[in-house]
């Protein structure tokens, strides 16, 4: 099961947060290639000087971050310094290691424990998926809020959830390439967890 991890001082119902391209872009002063920055000042301006929320910008600020990359790569291939000679950072032995790193998808958190033998003895890893999964559970329960009538989840509904999900983490559904066949399975249950109604496709 995937657990929900959240800003301890705020507390799980206050502290739980959002990471991947939406946070980085909301989070970003300037973006240093110019067409980059152009449309991360676009962007910014549907917020009205506060945050962009919506779900679905998840997609828009992935598409500035695509472009920023496509620009770095250019100033990277020009940079005569990318031939350098300096591969490795050398060090004293450490036996713990964390590391936060931003990767396409939102941020890593990495904490490792190795023994005298070099052997992980501890490994903690929270990943994007899991940073996100609060937030990925707030918005389909506003799809559901929306788009369910009744007891039985229609396609439409189904549609809608997968929409939802793919804003977060497009990587659940990579292997299936379109909209409508990423594998879901839904069940509406009332206060005592008893299911009312149920939908499956693609299991």
């Amino acid at each position: 099961y995937m657990k929900f991890p959240f800003i301890e001082r705020l507390g799980q119902e206050k502290g739980w947060y959002r990471v991947g391209p939406l946070a980085r872009i909301n989070n970003a002063d300037f973006i240093p290639t110019p067409r980059a920055e152009e449309a991360r000042v676009t962007f910014m301006k549907e917020g009205g000087g506060f945050p962009v929320q919506p779900t679905l910008a998840y997609h828009w600020a992935r598409m500035i971050e695509v472009l920023y990359a496509a620009e770095g790569i250019q100033m990277l291939l020009e940079d005569p310094e990318i031939l350098g000679e300096d591969l490795m950072a050398y060090g004293e032995r450490q036996s713990r290691g964390i590391g936060v790193i931003e990767a396409p998808r939102g941020t890593l958190f990495h904490d490792y424990t190795i023994d005298d033998n070099d052997l992980v003895t501890r490994a903690n890893l929270i990943v994007s998926t899991t940073s996100n999964n609060q937030a990925m559970n707030e918005s389909i329960r506003q799809v559901a809020a929306t788009y369910l009538d009744g007891v039985e989840p229609t396609e439409g509904l189904l549609n809608h959830l997968e929409v939802a999900i793919r804003a977060y983490d497009p990587c659940l559904s990579c292997a299936t390439h379109a909209l409508g066949k990423m594998p879901l399975e839904v069940e509406v249950v009332d206060n005592a967890g008893k299911v009312l109604g149920q939908a499956q496709r693609g299991l």
